[in-house]
């Protein structure tokens, strides 16, 4: 942790008062994520209003300090972990949902706004917010949006960049800017509404969204499918991908999922080698023709049973278990290289047939779940972090999972981002010229290189 320089550390404490933290507790618990990772910031800021963070960066800037913007620090990538020391952005105090105007299907919010929070506010009015993570009770609309963050429902409504309308930010220099527009409709210019949702605040900082609603389906039904082993369950989803009844969810779990699932969500589960976990919503009229045509999708070669869930009690503790999977991995193990790989949908066999052949000849734990809908899986690479051997045969792994999905037409992550844990694996996805490009735009927007430094692009 490098001391800052006295006139920008005077400067930020006279601006934000009790909103200028020092504290060593406080910088350790600032300084961590989901990914277990750590390093200290030198200062904690706690902002109320975009002005205040645009002279926070105006100042940093001055003095070259490095910013890094903090939700809820629900990272698996370490994206939020200040290496380069300097000045953390917290965002618990910009927490306001500015605007929900229901008749125009938009919410203005700030960045700080938890995620259930606002589907919360949104019940009153029939709408809902689409993106879904597992994280969404603790985790922020800003830190949402910075890693393009999905979840279960993004295989019908799209994840973060695909309901964002418009955004409030920061750049490196400063310079508060506002790009897209209260429409579904723009073709006004450069769109950096897209560019910046993603971007794990290496680009600006966000400080305000304004979000796409949609109506909240009056009706769903969710449907259970168990297979004898993972390939038949794979190769279910890429049935029912491939016909038109589009399904609201489409969850897939390996063995060991199941299990957990069982002994550590309590979900009512017998033994079965895959699960897929299937779920339509839409008008009461049309249900049952959608749930008829999933099912038949769903059946097949290794189907050992397919049920509809009897009642909604049954359907919310299943997928309960299911968002309560990552954390009850290390049950198994004390040691999770967690993965969000996204293959397309056709190439799921493949990519769980590859998985499971990398388990055994690593000779360790490698579950998978996730987004089958999207083509996007959590492999899990479970170790003993106290046994030399296994913690090599894991970091050996993780490059093979990276270059088995490139090799199926697949990317690195579908909604956690790149951070520090993917950054060196960036040139096997992009060619030079476009790492090049990304790094242009990097200079453009942030010239002095002090927002977020050393995350999503290698050196």
């Amino acid at each position: 942790m490098n001391e800052l320089p006295p006139p920008l550390a005077r400067c930020l404490a006279d601006l934000l008062g009790d909103g200028w933290l020092t504290d060593a507790d406080v910088l350790r618990r600032y300084g961590e994520d989901n990914s277990r990772r750590y390093a200290l910031a030198s200062a904690v800021a706690l902002p109320r209003t975009a002005e205040d963070v645009q002279m926070i960066v105006r100042a940093c800037a001055q003095h070259g300090v490095p910013v890094v913007a903090r939700g809820s620090g629900t990272s698996s990538t370490g994206a939020v972990i200040p290496y380069a020391g300097g000045v953390m952005i917290g965002f618990e105090r910009m927490n306001q949902i500015v605007r929900i105007a229901a008749e125009d299907r938009y919410a203005v919010v700030q960045a700080g706004v938890i995620n259930s929070d606002l589907q919360n506010a949104l019940q009153a009015h029939g709408l809902f917010w689409p993106p879904d993570p597992a994280s969404a009770d603790i985790s922020t609309i800003g830190g949402n949006l910075a890693c393009n963050a999905g979840g279960p429902m993004a295989v019908k409504y799209g994840a973060s960049r695909d309901n964002v309308l418009a955004l409030t930010a920061v750049t490196g220099k400063g310079d508060l800017i506002h790009c897209g527009s209260l429409t579904t409709k723009d073709a006004t210019g450069y769109d950096l509404t897209h560019l910046l949702v993603g971007s794990e605040g290496t680009l600006a900082i966000i400080v305000e969204a304004t979000l796409r609603l949609l109506p909240r389906p009056p009706h769903r039904a969710s449907l259970r499918a168990l297979y004898r082993d993972v390939a038949s369950a794979a190769a279910a989803v890429a049935r029912i991908m491939a016909q038109p009844v589009a399904p609201s969810m489409l969850e897939f779990m390996d063995h060991a999922c199941i299990r957990l699932a069982r002994e550590v969500g309590g979900a009512d589960l017998p033994d079965a080698g895959a699960l897929l976990m299937i779920e339509v919503d839409g008008h009461a009229e049309t249900l049952p023709h959608a749930l008829e045509a999933l099912n038949q999708a769903a059946n097949g070669v290794g189907v050992i049973a397919i049920d509809e869930a009897p009642d909604e009690a049954s359907r919310e503790k299943l997928w309960a278990a299911r968002k309560s999977l990552s954390p009850a991995l290390r049950t198994i193990a004390r040691g999770k290289i967690n993965e969000d790989v996204v293959v397309p949908v056709s190439r799921i066999p493949a990519l769980v047939a590859g998985v499971e052949a990398m388990a055994s000849e690593f000779d360790l734990p490698i579950v998978a779940f996730g987004h089958a809908g999207n083509g996007n899986l959590h492999v899990n690479i479970l170790f003993d972090p106290d046994d030399a051997g296994q913690s090599a045969r894991a970091r050996a792994a993780l490059p093979r999972l990276f270059a088995l999905t490139l090799s199926l037409g697949g990317t690195l992550s579908g909604e956690h981002g790149i951070g520090v844990a993917k950054r060196d694996f960036m040139a096997d996805a992009f060619d030079a010229a476009t790492l090049d490009t990304m790094r242009a735009i990097k200079q453009a927007l942030d010239p002095h290189n002090i927002l977020n430094p050393g995350k999503v692009l290698p050196p």
